[in-house]
């Protein structure tokens, strides 16, 4: 027993000789035998002095050995101070070392190691007398809070071997005058980043290329500008680490930099490169790390890049360029390669199997290229190569195939992105085994058959995303068996039944949840009464019916995305509902009655449309519209004016719908005080007044719609402000005034220009013609008048034809602004949304246009629909019509065109309206290939044509294809001949049958007395009856 306690004490003495040694010095032997100075202990206590020490890191500071110090090292032998290291262990403590740096630190001549870096030093400049440590070989301070010009008396340290300047900020630290560094003769490491040198221009160059010994460089972020010489890094041959990131060079890599065979380490990503990276980099002997991401235009042969040797090289990063072609098999010779990142460039082709003798890769990344091909069924190499994989990463591709089963061998894996590729078939049972991993992405691919229940294993799983494929079958309680770590769950837009028992409790506690296309039952899930978590929840499109439970509501106030929108949801929602604070919330698509309600807290999306909402608009409303954005109350039946509060708070509101509603009075003129407005549609209300000026400062405005309304006056002069605009829909009003002319002018982005049904008067703008990107202009039913100016011919991009079906991206959510219009087509009124940036239409019918069809008009190659009907248009329909190939509706009615029909028109093949009726067309129907679907309506009120489809034919009289109607002429070089015999035959005929009788009886007096005789009984016949009959009458 006294023995063991004895052991305790010797051990306990031990302990408290080591805790010295180790506390006495910074890491060299024995100092704990050596005494300092006492010059330099009280040089020591008056550099404290003006120190901060709020943690009091400094407490040892104390008693007759300063050796003994935190932070102090001195010399074994004359017990002189040779380093002082103060380094801040923890950048993000706000408590640290920091003041000011007293000169009495200067008596300590045998400095030769100082470090303060990741200290606070108030802003204060660096000291010009750290220049005159003569003996300093290390200086060390990076991120120290200091700020100003940095000493050119520094370049007297000709013994220094590191130096460490670098900034926190790229505005603290300022270089003015390079040359100083020069006289750094023995320099190895020089770190200056995010240190202001663009002063300097490329003296930086020159310079460094005195320093014989450097073998790190790096000047990250300093701004450096200008073309890199091919020279620059001619005589770096002892550099082996180069990190020149995050400056501002519009230059190629210079070759000579592949000539540096010492280099271990090269980072120039995020400098504004461009041109060809040299292949020699591939060469170099002793490369192991390349980052060249973020230069965006850096070029590349997949083929001829990875050809190289690339011998030791364990960290490849080409991403954000322009790396192209395919991936060879010669990558399976990188043997060292752990990292491999070629994201965002122009990447072909599939994924070779050779990447199976990667023994050492840990991460790949190839997202965003344009890999077509397929995954490898097998991988060459080893088996189970790829053991060490952690992160996968192929998402927005357009790889097609199936998943490999080989995928459950990666059994390090930990993250697998497959998203937003062409996959197809099943999800492999084998994913199952991958027991690490933790993110799971096969979102939007073309993925079908079941969910394998194996996926329910995955016990460390925490995002789990397999929406917008094609899935089915059931989902059940064992599909989540062992997911306790789950926190995201993503199965919408599939077509899974959710099988799930009504009392199950999920084995999770989620913060994600979308199962939006599922197929729930009938009712709201109870299971996800226990979900106290949740912030994303998406229960859209799910056929839930009935009412919310009231225990939703008690959890709802975690929620930051709510969406259950398009189920058969019904009755009242609380007036004021409790959501998470900047919320977006769905809830349009259902049955929803009652009065508008509105959030209790600030939120950033409402949709409240499609429902049976009624009532006015409720000034509370304003109570959460300051952060508001987005706020749908469409096709309900809300009624009253709207309120002008929620245009008085809000700085950050950007589309307001409120369309299809029964809202009256005016349109608020302070809604131009919303000037981050992207989209207004007040569309088919009964709003009335002039439409106010101030919506002219809504510089940001991309879609005005105001059709359908009662509003009045001219367009505002204002309008021209709106440069943004894409579309202006102001058709169906009570509008006045001359189209303006500077409509013409400003307005590169309008794609769509409606004015229909209105009374606008006067000339239609040449001007027009200078909207570069208008597709869709209708002026129908206005009183304009003038002739079709020639310019029409000249929108630019009706002349093409649009294949890209486009939306206004609202950057909430990937949600965009479904756009509506109605145009007239085909001889309909149809309503267009998905498809409308197809759309090419011109209108001009319903007005008193006169004048002919300019032939401009057939340079509008990309027209699909173009009505000149209802006009005083005069003139042929010009022979170049054939030229408008993809038209599909064409009316010229109702005109006083003339001249027969281009007998190019059947060429038309996409034509499926053509009305041509109410002219004065003449001659031959060109009735063949696609005019041979069209009617007699078609053409009807031409009193001069003839042919089919028409019942009145034509008779083709010579080899020219001359025609007349219904009958043959004999002469056909004297049409006048023949008319005057034919009118004359008719008139003899005539006189034939009325004196050839009379002639008769005058000779003949028999005969003519029986004549008259027959009549004069005839007639007494007829007096004798109708006496009869008017006395029976009573």
């Amino acid at each position: 027993m006294e023995a063991a306690t004895a052991l305790r004490l010797v051990l306990q003495i031990l302990l408290l000789i080591m805790r010295e040694f180790v506390c006495s010095s910074t890491g060299a032997p024995h100092h704990h035998l050596v005494s300092c100075l006492e010059s330099a202990k009280e040089a020591l206590l008056d550099f404290k002095t003006g120190l901060d020490d709020p943690e009091n890191q400094l407490f040892s500071w104390k008693g007759n050995n300063c050796c003994r110090w935190v932070g102090i090292r001195c010399d074994n032998t004359t017990g002189a101070v040779s380093a002082i290291n103060l380094h801040c262990s923890d950048p993000d403590n706000g408590s640290k070392l920091g003041g000011r740096i007293r000169p009495s630190i200067t008596k300590l001549k045998s400095l030769t190691h100082v470090d303060f870096s990741f200290c606070s030093f108030d802003d204060i400049p660096i000291p010009e007398f750290f220049g005159s440590f003569e003996n300093l070989k290390y200086l060390n301070l990076s991120k120290a809070g200091f700020r100003g010009t940095i000493p050119s008396n520094l370049g007297n340290l000709s013994t220094l071997q590191y130096l460490d300047v670098g900034s926190i900020s790229s505005s603290s630290l300022v270089v003015d005058n390079f040359e100083w560094v020069a006289g750094l003769v023995s320099l190895k490491h020089l770190a200056m980043n995010r240190v202001n040198i663009s002063i300097v221009g490329l003296d930086w160059i020159r310079i460094l290329n005195r320093l014989p010994f450097l073998t790190e460089l790096h000047m990250s972020s300093c701004g450096l500008s200008g073309p890199l010489p091919s020279h620059t890094f001619l005589n770096f041959t002892s550099l082996a680490v180069l990190d020149l990131s995050g400056n501002l060079f519009n230059s190629k890599i210079p070759d000579s930099l592949a000539n540096v065979s010492s280099m271990v380490d090269v980072d120039m990503s995020d400098s504004s490169l461009y041109g060809r990276i040299p292949l020699g980099l591939a060469e170099l002997p002793n490369l192991e790390f390349l980052s060249l991401y973020r230069n965006f235009n850096l070029t590349a042969s997949c083929s001829q890049l990875f050809k190289g040797k690339w011998e030791r090289i364990q960290v490849l990063d080409l991403s954000i360029n322009k790396v192209h072609g395919k991936i060879p098999a010669s990558i399976g010779n990188m043997k060292f390669l752990t990292y491999l990142d070629l994201s965002v460039n122009d990447v072909e082709g599939g994924i070779p199997s050779a990447i199976g003798k990667l023994c050492n890769l840990e991460f790949v990344d190839i997202t965003s290229n344009k890999l077509d091909g397929t995954l490898p069924e097998f991988l060459r190499g080893t088996r189970n190569c790829l053991s060490n994989l952690k992160i996968l990463h192929l998402f927005n591709n357009q790889l097609g195939g199936e998943l490999p089963e080989w995928f459950g061998e990666l059994e390090s894996l930990v993250s697998l992105n497959l998203e937003s590729n062409l996959l197809h078939g099943p999800i492999p049972a084998s994913l199952g085994s991958l027991q690490n991993l933790v993110d799971l992405s096969l979102s939007w691919n073309k993925l079908n058959g079941t969910l394998p229940h194996s996926l329910g294993q995955l016990s460390k799983l925490s995002t789990f995303d397999v929406s917008s494929n094609n899935l089915t079958g059931l989902v059940t309680e064992t599909h989540f068996q062992k997911l306790g770590k789950l926190k995201s769950l993503d199965l919408s837009s599939n077509s899974f039944t959710l099988n799930i028992n009504s009392n199950w409790v999920p084995p999770f506690q989620l913060e994600g949840l979308g199962m939006g296309s599922c197929h729930f039952g009938t009712s709201f899930p109870t299971w996800f009464k226990s979900q106290k978590k949740v912030t994303y929840l998406d229960f859209s499109n799910a056929g839930i019916s009935g009412f919310i439970p009231d225990w939703f509501w008690e959890i709802s106030s975690n929620l930051h995305s709510l969406n259950i929108s398009f189920n058969k949801l019904e009755g009242q929602l609380p007036s004021a509902f409790n959501i998470g604070y900047l919320a977006d919330v769905d809830f349009s698509s259902n049955l929803f009655v009652g009065s508008v309600p509105y959030p209790i807290n600030f939120i950033m999306l409402l949709d409240l449309s499609n429902n049976k909402f009624f009532g006015p608009i409720p000034e509370n409303l304003s109570q959460s519209v300051p952060p508001l954005s987005f706020l749908f109350l469409s096709n309900n039946q809300i009624n009253g004016e709207i309120p002008a509060s929620i245009f008085s708070k809000s700085s950050t509101l950007s589309v307001i719908v409120f369309s299809n509603n029964n809202l009256t009075g005016r349109i608020p003129s302070n809604i131009g005080n919303c000037t981050s407005l992207r989209v207004i549609d007040l569309s088919n209300n009964n709003l009335s007044g002039k439409i106010p000026v101030l919506l002219g400062q809504l510089s940001s405005l991309e879609i005005l719609q105001l059709s359908d309304n009662k509003l009045s006056g001219e367009i505002p002069q204002t309008f021209s402000n709106l440069s943004s605009l894409g579309t202006l829909d102001l058709g169906e009003n009570k509008l006045t005034g001359e189209i303006p002319q500077w409509i013409g002018e400003g307005f590169e982005t309008l794609k769509i220009l409606n004015l229909r049904t209105n009374s606008f008067f006067g000339e239609l703008p040449a001007s027009l013609s200078n909207l570069s990107s208008l597709q869709v202009l209708d002026v129908t039913e206005n009183q304009l008048n003038g002739s079709i100016p020639a310019s029409s011919g000249d929108f630019k991009a009706m002349t093409k034809v649009q294949r890209n079906i486009t939306s206004v991206n609202l950057g909430r959510g990937g949600r965009y602004y479904e756009e509506k219009l109605v145009v007239t087509t085909k001889g309909q009124v149809l309503t267009f949304t998905k498809t409308l940036s197809l759309v090419v239409s011109l209108q001009l019918s319903e007005n008193n246009l006169s004048g002919e069809i300019p032939p401009e008009l057939t340079k509008l190659l990309g027209l699909l629909v173009l009505n000149l009907s209802g006009n005083h248009i005069s003139g042929a329909i010009p022979e170049s019509i054939s030229m408008l190939k993809q038209l599909q509706s064409l009316d010229f009615s109702s005109n006083r065109l003339s001249g027969p029909i281009p007998q190019s028109m059947p060429s038309l093949s996409f034509l499926q309206y053509l009305n041509l009726s109410n002219n004065d067309f003449s001659g031959t129907i060109p009735f063949k290939d696609q005019m041979t679907t069209f009617e007699a309506s078609s053409f009807a009120g031409n009193p001069r044509l003839c042919g089919a489809p028409l019942v009145l034919t034509c008779h083709v009289d010579d080899n020219n294809g001359n025609s007349s109607k219904g009958w043959k002429s004999s002469d056909l070089n004297d049409n006048n001949f023949v008319d005057t015999w034919f009118f004359l035959s008719i008139g003899l005929g005539f006189a034939a049958g009325l004196l050839v009788p009379f002639f008769l009886m005058t000779i003949i007096t028999s005969w003519s007395d029986a004549y008259f005789g027959l009549v004069n009984n005839v007639f007494e016949r007829i007096a004798l009856f109708t006496y009869r009959m008017r006395r029976a009458m009573p």
